[in-house]
């Protein structure tokens, strides 16, 4: 117990910092340009309930979410993530990045200050990735538009082609603790409608409050939606038993995660308060089955036979700890472990004698909790820059949207608008000189 106590008191004061990175300060949620969704707040009358109800409309975005562990491998500067992104085909509004073991665990990083270079140097290869993107949909409009061509275009691609914004991607929160972190980023235009970016930490590793496991939690609120992201670290192990020390840092993220309640005290504060969730990170939940049996199953790609006795499946089917949870269709190969710089899984090489060996397992998963999300895709990617095989997901969330805000997108995305414009820019200098006095004009 002393030990616990004593851990708790020096070091616990880190993981409680709820310090994070971002492109903007903190308080940048007070000053923003623009915030429309504070038009549409509802009111406490009885009487108005059912009539501010009507007044919100739900609004659908893409949201990217990737977890990897990268086994304390620091990247490499030519290192390209943008096929691994799918940044030609598959433009998102929302990206969420998970990573563990960005750092090695070992006792200077666990117990020592916090290194930030590493994240620094992933938030930088994000960045190139993302906005990278953005140039590829300006020059493939300006090829098009040469052409002659009408080709259809994303909502996202319109928003892009529309912003004056020279970079199209802006990162909203982003948070480490030891060798986790995640990662937030969003489309520029939507940055004045995040408000209320907040982390929480929470050490579950080395005597129940080190930072080597654990989890690391973002939440924001996007118009009247509140989103929570939870990228997690939990216990290794593949003996008989392990997955009840899984289970048990599952019970104490959820319980030990808090947010603050904000201004208004109207805020969610615990993960599962919040309206849209999604859990991803090196869950470390095995197969059990004997290794030889893992295998051979694995080498016959004989996915179902696998899944049916995968320790998360059976513990989101008992509902103990991931009641109301769901997981997409796996329909990808075990992410871990490989041999390094390898397509071989650890323990398949012969004359390796005398080493632990780990069967296959999908270490690495994403689920979502409760309603207002919608899978559009659940894969894995091919990097063998570590042990583990990155994952990723893009989901459709629901957003409430304030019909003001609506009201006033379809306004200015509409003919009458360019046509207003066109001719207000069309007065002559000297309409320009009597118009300097009033500033309005009729539709």
């Amino acid at each position: 117990m002393w030990p616990r106590l004593v851990t708790n008191r020096i070091l616990g004061e880190r993981l409680r910092s709820s310090n994070f990175v971002a492109d903007f300060p903190s308080n940048a949620e007070a000053s923003s340009l623009l915030d429309i969704s504070s038009l549409g707040q509802p009111s406490l009358s009885e009487n108005n309930i059912l009539i501010n109800q009507l007044k919100h409309n739900f609004q659908n975005y893409k949201v990217f979410i990737s977890t990897w562990n990268v086994g304390g491998i620091a990247p490499q500067d030519d290192l390209d993530i943008a096929d691994w992104l799918d940044t030609p085909n598959n433009l998102c509004d929302i990206y969420v990045f998970g990573f563990q073991e960005i750092v090695p665990l070992r006792a200077s990083y666990v117990l020592g200050s916090e290194n930030s270079k590493i994240s620094m140097k992933w938030n930088s290869l994000i960045r190139e990735a993302l906005n990278k993107k953005i140039q590829y949909c300006l020059e493939k409009q300006q090829y098009n538009s040469k052409l002659g061509r009408r080709q259809q275009t994303t909502e996202v691609e319109k928003a892009i082609f529309e912003s004056s914004i020279p970079e199209g991607f802006r990162c909203v929160i982003s948070k480490q603790m030891v060798g986790i972190l995640i990662s937030v980023w969003v489309r520029s235009d939507l940055r004045p409608y995040v408000r209320h970016p907040r982390a929480s930490c929470v050490g579950c590793g080395i005597m129940g409050y080190l930072g080597n496991k654990g989890s690391v939690s973002v939440r924001f609120q996007l118009h009247e939606t509140s989103f929570c992201f939870v990228c997690s670290h939990l216990a290794s192990g593949g003996r008989e038993g392990d997955e009840k020390h899984r289970n048990s840092d599952v019970a104490e993220i959820f319980s030990r995660t808090s947010f603050p309640r904000g201004p208004s005290f109207d805020l969610p504060r615990k993960i599962l308060d919040h309206d849209r969730v999604i859990l991803l990170g090196d869950l470390n939940y095995r197969i059990s089955l004997p290794e030889a049996t893992t295998r051979l199953l694995v080498d016959r790609k004989e996915w179902n036979a696998l899944l049916e006795n995968d320790q998360l499946r059976m513990e989101l089917m008992s509902g103990q700890v991931f009641e109301g949870w769901h997981e997409g269709l796996v329909r990808f190969a075990p992410t871990y472990k490989y041999c390094l710089n390898s397509n071989v899984y650890f323990g398949c090489v012969e004359g390796q004698k005398g080493r632990k060996w780990r069967a296959p397992a999908w270490c690495d998963r994403i689920i979502w909790y409760g309603e207002g999300l919608q899978q559009r895709l659940y894969t894995r990617g091919e990097s063998n820059l570590s042990d583990h095989r990155p994952v990723k997901a893009i989901f459709t969330a629901q957003v409430q949207v304030p019909s003001t805000f609506k009201r006033l997108q379809k306004f200015f995305l509409s003919e009458r608008f360019d046509q207003a414009t066109t001719r207000f820019d069309q007065i002559s200098s000297s309409d320009k000189s009597r118009c300097r006095g009033r500033s309005s004009f009729r539709l």
